[in-house]
């Protein structure tokens, strides 16, 4: 316990002092700290430096030498050792003192030589020279210089046997040895990660060597090589062959030679060679897609079936021949499919001759008939270029099947009488003689002209889309005009949907549109009109009031009939002009002020 201070103040009986009671509290417990149980304890605890004897002094915490220099020497009786906390020291040994493990939690620095025999687990080890004569176990990080382990020589990167010796690396049991993600079992070598082990360097194998799968860009195999599975080799020389992407050639004018063993066939794809036989690998056909040129006498055992045949001189068939569809035998061409359809057709321009009268049953003629005279098919006579019926009063009918249209072709296409169509698409012009009607068949019927999709119906250059007249030529006028001294009758108001706007910030007005709306809600507008076209008429008209807008007789164009302007400051006043040639006149004005 550390001792109890009493306060006494500044100056006798000023107040600042501890209290009697407190006082002697702390004199109490001093006394007891101090005062031991007997008369030795209390001379020992009454005395801060007793002399032990001779020159050993206790100071303190520290048992320590009163002469200079002098060492401090334990000297246990007989065979007694010195006991530290849990160490153990007996001569120069040092061991723990209940037989289990001395820890050295700091740096140990080992000036002379170590030597250790028992087991020994060091976390971290820095060394420079050492004996370990058994078992040296080591976790964590340790730091060796040069080593020597046995014949073993550990230096910086490198491990090394003395002269001409092995280095043997042999796990336990079961183990592997890994080198970095080389792992070593055996004479198997495999990746750790179970990926692949690439060489990287040119590769010398002198033994026979089975791979069961190889990636190679460069190798040199004095012996037998023997491989299985996927096997990837970069351009290779195999004695007098080369093999290069998918080509495999030989030295120049040099054969190419593949002996199979034995009895062994040759296969190449789908197709076995044995000798000079070449048949089909899965016993079905062999196919040959391009000319076949066989110089020699040939003899077919079997059926062959060819897509196209090239012969030169007489090929003699005896018995029946099946040409694709077609069966030859004796005097007869048929067809050897049921319900199939005998063709007759010549080469280009060439035509089939009937040398001798030919009696039908049914004909179905696909391609060109030319008949000289006239043909007569039913009720129908084809004579020259026309179609007539035979029949008394009989009709002519065109039909097209499904959805297909009747084409007639020619630069014009002449009907004497009237034409009566449900539906008819033109591709080119439709030309109508002098007088000529589109009349609707039924009484009081409208004609109805439609487009398809989004187009317009076109009358010479103006275009008709909805309730819409669009001229088809760019910037082109509208012109209604009436016949003679007849009028435009408008019997429906004129509406103008077109229009400009004018603001504070906008004072021109646009003369491409027919109304002009005048917004003043932002401020006084000065209004500006440029000339126009002769007749064009513009309308200018107040939609929001809440400040004047001014149109001098300068910035408007205006005549001298118009001396200073003409204002808009309310709704609804409106001032209609006509451009004269020159001016902007004054035709209509409802409520706004011209001065």
């Amino acid at each position: 316990m550390a001792q109890q201070t009493i306060g006494i103040g500044s100056s006798a009986n000023d107040g600042t002092g501890d209290p009697l009671r407190t006082a002697f509290t702390k004199i109490y417990t001093n006394f007891t700290e101090l005062y031991g149980d007997t008369a030795e304890a209390n001379d020992l605890l009454e005395d801060s430096s007793p002399q032990l004897g001779g020159n050993l002094d206790i100071n303190g915490f520290n048992i320590t030498s009163a002469r200079s220099n002098e060492d401090i020497v334990l000297v246990p009786s007989g065979t007694g050792g010195v006991i530290a906390s849990g160490i153990r020291l007996v001569g120069t040994t040092i061991s723990a003192d209940d037989s289990s493990t001395i820890n050295i939690n700091e740096g140990l620095n080992v000036d002379g030589a170590a030597t250790i025999e028992g087991a020994t687990t060091l976390a971290a080890m820095t060394a420079t020279t050492g004996s370990y004569s058994s078992t040296l176990g080591v976790s964590g990080v340790t730091t060796l210089t040069t080593t020597n382990i046995d014949n073993l020589t550990i230096q910086d990167a490198n491990i090394s046997s003395a002269s001409n010796s092995d280095i043997n690396i042999i796990p336990g049991g079961t183990g592997d040895v890994v080198l970095s993600a080389l792992r070593v079992n055996g004479t198997t070598l495999n990746s750790s990660d179970s990926t692949k082990v690439t060489i990287a360097e040119a590769l010398d194998v002198t033994g026979a060597t089975a791979l069961a799968a190889l990636s190679a860009t460069s190798g040199t195999f004095s012996t037998t090589l023997g491989v299985s599975g996927v096997t990837t080799l970069t351009t290779t020389n195999i004695d007098n062959l080369t093999i290069q992407d998918a080509n495999i050639s030989s030295s120049s004018n040099s054969d190419i030679n593949i002996t199979p063993g034995g009895t062994g066939n040759v296969i190449v794809h789908g197709l076995t060679i044995n000798g000079t036989s070449i048949a089909s690998a899965d016993s079905t056909t062999v196919n040959i897609n391009d000319i076949l040129n066989v110089d020699g006498a040939t003899t077919i055992e079997g059926t062959l079936t060819t897509a196209a045949i090239t012969a030169t001189g007489v090929v003699t068939v005896t018995g029946q021949a099946d040409i694709d569809w077609i069966r030859i035998k004796d005097n007869v061409i048929t067809t050897n499919a049921t319900n199939a359809i005998l063709n007759l057709g010549a080469n280009s321009s060439g035509t089939v001759n009937v040398m001798n009268a030919m009696t039908t049953v049914a004909q179905t003629v696909t391609g060109n008939v030319a008949i000289t005279g006239k043909l007569d098919v039913d009720n129908i006579e084809i004579n020259g270029n026309t179609i007539t019926a035979t029949s008394s009063n009989g009709g002519i009918s065109i039909t097209p099947n499904g959805t297909g249209l009747i084409t007639l072709n020619g630069d014009i296409v002449t009907i004497t009488k009237k034409l009566v169509v449900e539906s008819i698409t033109m591709q080119d012009d439709l030309f109508m003689q002098p007088g000529a009607k589109i009349v609707s068949v039924a009484t009081n019927s409208d004609i109805l002209l439609e487009t398809n999709g989004t187009g317009s119906i076109m009358l010479n250059t103006l275009g008709f889309l909805d309730n819409a007249i669009t001229p088809i030529v760019t910037n082109a006028d509208i012109q209604l005009k009436a016949n003679g001294t007849g009028k435009i009758d408008a019997q429906v108001p004129i509406m103008m949907s077109q229009f400009d706007t004018l603001t504070n910030s906008s004072v021109s007005v646009d003369l491409t549109t027919p109304l002009t709306k005048i917004d003043s809600s932002g401020g006084t507008i000065a209004i500006t009109m440029a000339a126009g076209e002769t007749g064009q008429i513009k309308v200018l008209t107040m939609t929001v009031a809440g400040n004047a807008a001014t149109m001098t007789a300068g910035n408007g164009n205006l005549p001298a009939s118009v001396s200073t302007s003409v204002v808009w400051d309310a709704v609804g006043e409106t001032c209609s002009f006509i451009y004269s040639g020159a001016k902007w006149v004054v035709i209509g004005n409802q409520g706004a002020t011209i001065s």
